[in-house]
């Protein structure tokens, strides 16, 4: 584990250890017996720090099962077993962006001001950084700002773009970038796409369009989807997970904004209710700070 990546990560999380870890353990200092008012307490922080009624529900199940079997008595013993009980239901994953494989092709989707775009330019360079040749495609061509920003990021990443006119046809964009990607070898393409969930029904054709271009010009690549979601937005991100999951497959998400809240606790939420990896978690501003998301160091910075 390194330091510097652990103070960060620590720092970042910041606002949820006050609502959440901190919270916890002082409500157990009050307590001299382990008894129902206190699952009751523990139940409702649970609830406040964005963890979702379901996932709080198993957590609580969970820690009475955890305190029967260690045979804890002590009130401030119960932290311990919340511990253990969350690294239990995140896994021992850490998970890493760098491609197994080349070359893979990343769709990366989400509604827009979920930091989307920024995400992407965040995932090029960390994987430039890595000897890898990126290429991004900017096909979220609904917005000139879209395709203005990618192209912002793809200079500060020192990557290539490929990109069209505002208002062209994603798919297009998308086959380009294919045919540059396989010229100029490259082991990474990530494409940019729109996220207008309101219109679930053109998502759903655009999306179509695109992964049947991939099907056909890229076939050798694996592929992948990824969501970017807003951390702020605690159980909201997890229902906008579950629409766009209606629409196309996810294989992992993109959680940003981690440090700017109190609701971290959504990525347990969503671990339990999804079942997708996070993959990925954002904790800072800088280019640096969207960091692989390591489900057992994540639980130590919140205790």
């Amino acid at each position: 584990m390194f330091g510097g990546f652990f103070e960060k990560l620590k720092s970042g999380l910041t606002k949820t250890k006050d609502g959440f870890t901190d919270k916890i353990s002082e409500m157990l200092n009050l307590y001299v017996t382990i008894d129902e008012d206190l699952f009751d307490e523990l139940e409702e922080i649970l609830i406040t720090s964005d963890i979702g009624v379901e996932t709080t529900l198993e957590i609580i199940d969970r820690v009475r099962d955890k305190i029967k079997e260690n045979k804890v008595k002590e009130p401030s013993k119960v932290n311990d077993c919340l511990k253990e009980v969350l690294i239990e239901m995140l896994g021992n994953e850490v998970n890493s962006i760098v491609p197994e494989k080349t070359p893979e092709i990343m769709l990366v989707i989400g509604v827009n001001g979920v930091g989307k775009t920024t995400s992407i330019g965040k995932i090029a360079a960390k994987l430039k950084d890595n000897k890898q040749k990126v290429i991004l495609a900017a096909a979220d061509t609904f917005r000139a700002a879209a395709i203005d920003q990618l192209e912002v990021w793809s200079k500060r990443a020192g990557v290539d773009i490929i990109r069209h006119q505002e208002g062209s046809d994603p798919a297009a964009v998308v086959f380009d970038a294919i045919q540059a990607a396989k010229a100029r070898k490259a082991d990474v393409l990530i494409c940019d796409t729109a996220g207008r969930l309101h219109n679930k029904k053109n998502l759903m054709d655009e999306l179509g369009k695109i992964n049947r271009i991939i099907d056909r010009e890229f076939n050798e690549a694996k592929r992948q989807t990824f969501l970017v979601l807003d951390a702020t937005t605690g159980q909201n991100a997890v229902q906008q997970a579950k629409q766009f999951m209606e629409v196309c497959p996810v294989d992992g998400i993109i959680l940003t904004k981690l440090d700017g809240t109190a609701k971290g606790g959504v990525v347990i939420s969503i671990k339990q209710q999804l079942n997708i990896p996070v993959k990925l978690i954002g904790v800072g501003e800088g280019i640096d700070d969207l960091q692989e998301f390591d489900a057992r160091a994540f639980v130590e910075a919140l205790f």
